[in-house]
């Protein structure tokens, strides 16, 4: 009898202890062309085996706690997620224009921003607990178009999501040769992405024989999954505004797109 109690006090535990396991995060220091990048990687330390793991590029603002956040519920997902910095020396912007200096710097030489990405990308496959064939990749805003960028040119990840991002192509679609699964996820009121662009876009996919999705959230415009949008939008006179239903249902949608991707 007492060895049954014990063992089923050991199960008991061992039960508790994974179920109250955290994810641990921390910064992440990578290279790429020469310049020093700073992510930050999350997991569930909790868990056993290979996980999947997801990229997570940052708006234009820049690598800070908003893309973490982001990072850090995918970790609670069970996936290995790496915040991802595509401007160098984690650089946050803290105005409009700095913003755009960054962004425009981290884009405008296509080679180079995908040597960032893929940087990145590789600093995540290295990690003994995560699965080298599985990773997706996720954007925000000005990462949302980064992603959707990589895919076009045949980067080799299972799927793309792209947060009111940019569809405006850095360099046309490699025919035939996009090998991730893409959905898009915009406000139909986004001014920076209207439906000229959104329609354009899925005639670009249809084109190059993508497997994509494209959902439009009614009511919302730019930056709809960032509480601070809000505040942000007011300050600078920004057509930005969080829009809380679009922003759960979207991570729903993503949940779903992942889940798919992923399975055996």
């Amino acid at each position: 009898m007492r060895k049954i109690i014990l063992g089923f006090a050991l199960t008991v535990c061992f039960w508790v202890t994974s179920a109250l396991a955290a994810v641990v995060g921390h910064e992440v220091t990578y290279s790429a062309g020469g310049v020093t990048m700073k992510g930050y990687l999350a997991r569930d330390e909790g868990l056993t085996g290979l996980q999947p793991g997801v990229l997570v590029v940052h708006e234009w603002w820049g690598h800070n706690d908003y893309t973490r956040k982001r990072a850090t519920m995918l970790a609670e997902m069970g996936y290995v997620a790496l915040a991802v910095d595509m401007y160098g020396d984690g650089k946050e912007a803290k105005h409009p224009d700095e913003a755009q200096a960054f962004s425009k710097e981290a884009i405008q030489n296509f080679p180079v921003a995908k040597g960032r990405f893929e940087a990145a990308l590789n600093l995540l496959r290295e990690q003994p607990y995560v699965a080298k064939t599985k990773i997706a990749a996720i954007g925000y805003c000005f990462g949302g178009g980064v992603v959707l960028n990589m895919a076009r040119q045949g980067v080799d990840l299972k799927g793309v999501a792209s947060f009111h991002g940019s569809l405006d192509p850095m360099q046309p679609a490699v025919p035939s040769g996009i090998r991730s699964k893409i959905l898009v996820l915009t406000g139909e009121n986004d001014p920076m992405i209207p439906p000229a662009k959104v329609l354009a876009f899925k005639d670009e996919m249809t084109r190059a024989g993508a497997d994509f999705k494209v959902i439009s959230y009614p009511g919302a415009t730019h930056s709809f999954t960032n509480p601070d949008a809000d505040a942000l939008g007011r300050e600078f006179k920004l057509p930005i505004a969080y829009n809380k239903e679009a922003d759960q249902q979207s991570w729903e949608a993503l949940r779903l797109f992942l889940t798919q991707n992923f399975a055996p």
